[in-house]
């Protein structure tokens, strides 16, 4: 062993010293064991005093009184050069110990966690029902508008066919083959079912135009039902009232009347109104009515009858 530390030292002095240092090591420990009192070993390099010869006096000059002074390390080496420097111990405080957590608080810490997990999960589930719901009500909004919609127009379908579908009294005014200036009013079914004739109603006015006649027709007679039965098919027609020439002098109520009606200062008017019912609809189905206006036209030698008078004589339902 020393032999290659001899070589080492010759190759390269500082692994020699590291490989000399471990192998002194042990050495020091064991006689450190055996004689705890002998000093430790000196470091390679280090100044070495030698030991005093056997017989020696040890014997050391009083003690001096302790004086302070500014260098510890100075006066601990007695005014002379310290080998090593002494050890300084510094005892520390040790950090006091943390508080140990309760079981209660450790429980009541995590129900908390465990309450504010299920609050937020049960808000995030309310807000997306409610999302839900209102894209439900809104698609159930459309859905009732499409079928309002729907059932409005097959309601609308439903009357425009019933409308088509149901008689119409129209009221015209036809002269009668002859000299004798005899004119008819007359009542046909245009519609497309047959109907029944419920009440008649007519009656004459002399007045200057027809915006001296009242707004209203108003009649001298209540309405009143045909002597017989009156159905009409599609098609069919039935007479309502007849005038002539010779009526003109049972109509006016004076010799002036008369005047001014061959001077054509008066005019004669004659409307009434006709109610009926379709037979294919119930019984508690309100009749329909249709209203109608004619002027006579007063001539010297002819006269004519046309139908006038304002929307409120010629109204139909």
């Amino acid at each position: 062993m020393l032999c290659y530390i001899d070589a080492m030292i010759w190759k390269n002095p500082g692994v020699a010293a590291a490989f000399l240092l471990v192998a002194l090591a042990p050495a020091a420990s064991v006689a450190q064991a055996r004689n705890p009192t002998a000093p430790p070993p000196a470091a390679p390099g280090a100044a070495t005093h030698p030991a005093p010869a056997p017989g020696a006096s040890t014997a050391q000059p009083a003690a001096q009184p302790f004086a302070a002074s500014p260098d510890a390390s100075t006066s601990s080496c007695q005014g002379g050069a310290c080998d090593a420097q002494q050890p300084h111990i510094t005892i520390a405080t040790p950090a006091p110990a943390p508080a140990p957590w309760p079981l209660q608080e450790r429980i009541s810490w995590v129900a908390s966690l465990l309450l504010a997990l299920i609050a937020y999960v049960g808000i995030l589930l309310a807000v997306s029902l409610l999302r839900k719901i209102e894209r439900q009500t809104r698609l159930n909004e459309a859905v009732a508008q499409a079928a309002a919609d729907s059932a409005k127009a097959a309601l609308m379908y439903a009357e425009a066919q019933a409308q088509a579908q149901r008689p119409w009294i129209v009221v015209s005014a036809e002269a009668e083959p002859g000299p004798t200036d005899r004119f008819t009013i007359v009542a046909t079914n245009r519609g497309r079912s047959p109907t029944r004739i419920v009440t008649l109603v007519d009656d004459v006015a002399i007045a200057e135009d027809e915006s001296h006649l009242p707004p209203t027709p108003t009649f001298k007679n209540e309405p009143r039902p045909p002597r017989v039965p009156i159905i009409l098919l599609p098609g069919e027609s039935t007479e309502l009232k007849s005038f002539s020439r010779v009526d003109v002098k049972a109509v006016c109520e004076s010799v002036e009347d008369l005047r001014r009606l061959d001077a054509w200062e008066l005019k004669i008017y004659l409307y009434g109104a006709v109610t009926y019912v379709d037979l294919r609809a119930p019984a508690e189905k309100q009749p329909y009515e249709t209203g109608w206006c004619c002027w006579y036209i007063h001539g010297r030698q002819k006269s004519g009858l046309v139908i006038a008078g304002s929307p409120e004589y010629n109204q139909h339902t």
